[in-house]
């Protein structure tokens, strides 16, 4: 039995059926030339075996009585893999653009929360004779830096796979059943502690932030915030439905490597520059491009060098993207300028951010402002504090295996919420960054229009291609 952290419980309490809270990855396979049978059930039997090492996987929602407070984790009797492991055939013929419609739909639907927060699907049908595996979880579950951790569980370096220790064949014999009395005592506890810890805390609190403002007066700057403090208007910043769309594209580590080490700059530098770029191509073709720099929402880890713990630890910085800059080269040095400073700040923030508090209360508070917020449509007239999410996580660096299949191509997929409605996660995996652009798609009718732009953004910066495009 495990509470849920005041950052997980968020991630619970802000979900509605426009908003699911769930991110997920699509990866494609290579079967094996001496494959035969049903792959399903090749991955049905690669995640009983695999289970026992990944109790994540079993946790299950027990709900305090009212929702008085955050509920907590609880091991359940047994994980019906044919239900969270399903099969999806793609029509013919079978093409990229079919599968990322696909995805996008299943992005779409939110997870089962009587069931553990997770959820599999081999998608077969495609052209070039591969695979497709599609997984999401709830983010209440893990952070990016955490799904990494899952992904050395269930994935292989080698075809044969890892020696599993022999363990129980199921979670039956470690299923939990507290009852309400011990649930509430627990919760209480837990956040006694935590409004404890606060007080504790709060000379801490104020020593540092009287220090971030002091060093930040006067530099103020519209590379990091709009001269409002908020984001300029966009299309992408409205009022959202639950429609999901979503396209992937990769580009090769070296060459981002490359751009980085000419201009003195960080992998991440170039990441957000690419992401700049095609914003600024984007917009200019639907909607216009704002005068003021574009925002970007950037999660920022807070995870402890040999942190193993499956919670999100994470915040949120906000980094301009310097979409005002035509020049590609010089766009890209704003934004190294921009995240220098932005790391100062959190570097000294790091210790006071919470990403556990007291719940008491927070549930119903926080869902019923969820509902009335995207009900009223308020997204669609508060200034946006930022225009989009970009996300990046460093991935494995070697190819890897799932159930005997080699994994080829690797893209993630995220949140989007209201006002914020494209989210772009990048993750590297075998020499390659693989972009996934995340899109309501009330916001981003074809996310496949930013997918392009995004490799158009990459040329401009790599310098060959770069010589050619000059007039």
């Amino acid at each position: 039995m495990k509470p849920l952290s005041g950052l997980d419980g968020m991630f619970l309490h802000l979900e509605t059926p426009a908003t699911p809270m769930h991110v997920g990855s699509l990866s494609l396979l290579e079967l094996p030339a001496n494959h035969r049978g049903d792959f399903r059930k090749a991955v049905e039997r690669h995640y009983a075996r695999r289970l026992p090492l990944a109790p994540v996987l079993g946790r299950t929602l027990a709900a305090l009585p009212l929702q008085l407070a955050n509920p907590l984790w609880v091991q359940a009797d047994d994980v019906d893999l044919q239900y969270h492991i399903q099969r999806v055939v793609l029509p013919q013929p079978g093409t990229q653009e079919q599968l990322e419609e696909c995805v996008g739909r299943l992005h779409s639907v939110a997870l089962d929360r009587t069931r553990p927060l997770w959820m599999v699907y081999i998608i077969e049908g495609l052209r070039s004779g591969q695979a497709a595996y599609y997984t999401k979880i709830h983010h209440a579950l893990l952070d990016g830096q955490a799904a990494v951790m899952l992904a050395r569980v269930l994935f292989d370096p080698t075809p044969r796979g890892k020696r599993v220790p022999k363990g129980p064949a199921s979670l039956a014999n470690r299923g939990e059943h507290p009852g309400l009395g011990t649930l509430a005592t627990v919760a209480l506890k837990h956040d006694a502690a935590q409004y404890l810890k606060f007080v504790r805390g709060l000379p801490d609190i104020v020593r540092t932030l009287t220090g971030l403002r002091s060093g930040a007066s006067g530099t103020a700057s519209p590379q990091s915030a709009g001269s409002s403090g908020f984001a300029p208007r966009t299309p992408l910043n409205v009022a959202i439905t639950g429609e999901r769309g979503f396209a992937g594209v990769s580009i090769p580590l070296d060459q981002i490597k490359s751009v980085a080490a000419a201009h003195d700059a960080t992998i991440n530098d170039v990441v957000l520059a690419i992401c700049s770029g095609a914003l600024r191509r984007y917009l200019s073709h639907h909607g216009g491009l704002p005068s003021e720099p574009l925002l970007a929402a950037v999660p920022i880890s807070l995870r402890e060098p040999g942190n193993t713990e499956y919670t999100t630890l994470a915040t949120m910085a906000r980094v301009g993207l310097a979409t005002d800059i035509a020049n590609p080269v010089r766009r890209l040095c704003a934004i190294r300028d921009a995240t220098t400073a932005t790391k100062s700040t959190a570097a000294r923030a790091k210790a006071i951010l919470p990403t556990d508090f007291p719940s008491f209360g927070m549930p119903w508070v926080l869902h019923w402002l969820a509902s009335i917020y995207g009900q009223t449509k308020l997204a669609n007239l508060v200034p946006p504090l930022a225009n989009v999410v970009i996300s990046n996580v460093a991935g494995p660096p070697v190819p890897l295996y799932f159930a005997g299949a080699r994994m080829t191509g690797y893209w993630p997929l995220s949140i989007v919420q209201h006002g914020l409605g494209v989210n772009i996660t990048v993750e590297s995996y075998a020499g390659a960054m693989g972009f996934g652009i995340t899109a309501a798609r009330s916001a981003v009718p074809d996310p496949r229009r930013i997918a392009e732009h995004l490799l158009a953004a990459h040329a401009e910066l790599t310098p060959r291609r770069r010589a050619k495009t000059r007039r």
